[in-house]
C-alpha cells in the first residue's frame, strides 16, 4: 500500500460518489470531470489495494470493505474542516461560510426578519440557504451537506444536537363568511374534518395539523392537497374550506385582503416547536450555537421565546 497518493481531494471524491451513487453527478458536485474524477478514485482503489466500488454500467455500489473507508473519509474530512475553521477564524464568531437548512413553510416567513440584522451583527458571514422538506433536509444535515437546520423539533431521526427557539401558535384561516369566523372562543374542538385543507405528504405541517383534530382523522378531507402555504391561502380564499396556518405566515397580503381571516385559538393554541439542529460532533457547532443565540435575541412578533 501506498499512503503517500491519498489526497483529501480524493477522499473527497470517493465521499462524493457514495452518496451520489453516481459518478457523473459526483464529478459535477467535485467541479471536475468525469474522466479526471474515475482515474483519481481508481488511483486511490490501487493506493489502498481494495476496490471501493463496484461498478455496473451507470450504476454504482459501495463494495462491504469501501463502506469503512468512506465512513473513515467522512471523519477525516470533517476534521480537517474543523482545523480550517480554527485556522481561518477570528475574533467573531459567524465569520465564514454557513450552510443553513429552512424548512418550506418556515424559511420565507421567518429569514425576512432576521437577515438585515445578521449581516449587521456579522457582517463576514457567508450564509447559504437551502429550503426543503424535512426529511429531505435532515438527510443532507446527516450526510454532512448542510451546517445546520431550522425546522420544527424534535426531529424524527438522526444524531443531532438542537436548540430551541421559539413557540409558534397556529391560527386559523377562513373566509370572513365562514360558521367560525365570529365565534367568541375559539378552540381546535370546533374544526370540522371535512373542512379542513391540508398540505401534501412530506410537509411536517401537514401531520402537525392532523394532531391538532386527532379523533378525525380518518375524516380529513384529503380531496385538496396543496404544495405551499401561499397556495393553502389561496384555496381558503376561494372558499373550499379553513386551514391551520403558522403564525407568521399570517401578514397581510394585498391580492387577497379582506378574502382570507385569521382567528387566534382562545386558549392553549395549537403550535409549533421551532429549533436549530446541527451535527454531533459538526465542526460547525460553535456556529449554529452562536446563530441560535441570535435568533433568540431577535425574534419577530407573532412567536415566543421557548
Amino acid at each position: 500500500m501506498d499512503f503517500s497518493t491519498v489526497t483529501l481531494r480524493n477522499l473527497e471524491y470517493i465521499v462524493a460518489v457514495a452518496e451520489e451513487a453516481h459518478f457523473g453527478r459526483a464529478a459535477h458536485r467535485c467541479n471536475v470531470s468525469q474522466p479526471t474524477l474515475s482515474v483519481q478514485i481508481q488511483s486511490l482503489e490501487r493506493s489502498l489495494g481494495m476496490k471501493i466500488f463496484e461498478r455496473y454500467g451507470r450504476l454504482v455500489r459501495v463494495t462491504n470493505r469501501g463502506e469503512e473507508v468512506i465512513e473513515q473519509a467522512k471523519v477525516i474530512l470533517d476534521e480537517t474542516r474543523k482545523l480550517e475553521r480554527l485556522a481561518r477564524r477570528d475574533s467573531r464568531p459567524l465569520s465564514e461560510s454557513f450552510r443553513l437548512g429552512v424548512i418550506a413553510t418556515l424559511g420565507a416567513y421567518l429569514l425576512p426578519h432576521l437577515l438585515r440584522p445578521l449581516k449587521k451583527a456579522y457582517p463576514d458571514l457567508d450564509l447559504v440557504l437551502v429550503e426543503g422538506l424535512t426529511k429531505p433536509l435532515i438527510e443532507h444535515l446527516r450526510l454532512g451537506r448542510l451546517d445546520g437546520l431550522l425546522a420544527s423539533i424534535p426531529l424524527p431521526s438522526g444524531d443531532f444536537q438542537t436548540e430551541k427557539l421559539f413557540l409558534e401558535p397556529f391560527v386559523l384561516a377562513l373566509t370572513p363568511g365562514h360558521r367560525l369566523a365570529r365565534v367568541e372562543q375559539l378552540s381546535p374542538e370546533m374544526l370540522v374534518a371535512e373542512e379542513m385543507l391540508l398540505l401534501q405528504d412530506g410537509h411536517c405541517l401537514r401531520e402537525q395539523a392532523l394532531e391538532v383534530c386527532p379523533d378525525q382523522n380518518s375524516r380529513l378531507r384529503d380531496r385538496y392537497q396543496a404544495t405551499s402555504l401561499e397556495t393553502l391561502r389561496q384555496m381558503v380564499a376561494l372558499g373550499l374550506g379553513c386551514t391551520l396556518m403558522p403564525a407568521l405566515a399570517t401578514a397581510e397580503h394585498g391580492m387577497l385582503k379582506g378574502l382570507v381571516r385569521y382567528r387566534t385559538f382562545a386558549k392553549d393554541p395549537p403550535g409549533r416547536l421551532i429549533g436549530l439542529a446541527w451535527r454531533r460532533g459538526s465542526s460547525a457547532a460553535a456556529d449554529a450555537i452562536e446563530l441560535a443565540t441570535f435568533i433568540r435575541k431577535n425574534l419577530p412578533g407573532r412567536v415566543r421565546k421557548a
